[in-house]
């Protein structure tokens, strides 16, 4: 019984030193990263309550030969580390679209493609919450994509820049 009661007691006063993470009702910047997210994406994040959030990701290319975009939505879970650090984990996915248009002289070598896409994606990552509504982050997103564009697994990571408001 003496154990019991010590074990309750310890466990009341370890959950006691945790506190719920302070996650900012909306942020909304930049997640920079390599091309396979086609490069710099718009990043909405809505939180939900303090320790969930959605994130939405809208990456696109626009050139003379190739449009495309890519939509990405993820659920993440956050956790505190120390201080203002956070770490994070998500699952979710995405779909896209793509238009390759190679107007060449020679029509030999004149290759067009277009299709779409979607991916399952997972998420996991580390952030710093600054004391001004500043959120900088660091993520490494795999991607298991279906499709003509991108069939394969896929591994993107980016930096993420984020103004938090209420």
């Amino acid at each position: 019984m003496k154990r019991f009661i010590l074990f309750g007691l310890l466990l009341v006063g370890a959950t006691m030193g945790l506190k719920a993470q302070d996650i900012s009702k909306h942020a909304l910047g930049l997640r920079l990263g390599d091309s396979d997210g086609f490069g710099a994406e718009i990043s909405y994040q809505l939180g939900l309550n303090p320790a969930n959030r959605l994130e939405f990701d809208l990456g696109w290319r626009d050139s003379n030969d190739y449009d495309a975009f890519k939509l990405t939505g993820l659920y993440q879970w956050v956790f505190p580390l120390d201080g203002n650090f956070n770490w994070y984990v998500g699952a979710g996915g995405g779909l896209g679209s793509y238009d390759y248009d190679d107007d060449r002289f020679d029509p030999a070598f004149d290759f067009d493609d277009s299709g779409s896409f979607f991916f399952a994606a997972g998420d996991i990552g580390i952030e710093y919450n600054f004391n001004i509504p500043l959120l900088l982050s660091l993520d490494f997103r795999p991607e298991l994509g279906f499709g003509d564009f991108n069939d394969d697994l896929d591994f993107d990571i980016a930096l993420g820049i984020r103004y938090q408001f209420n």
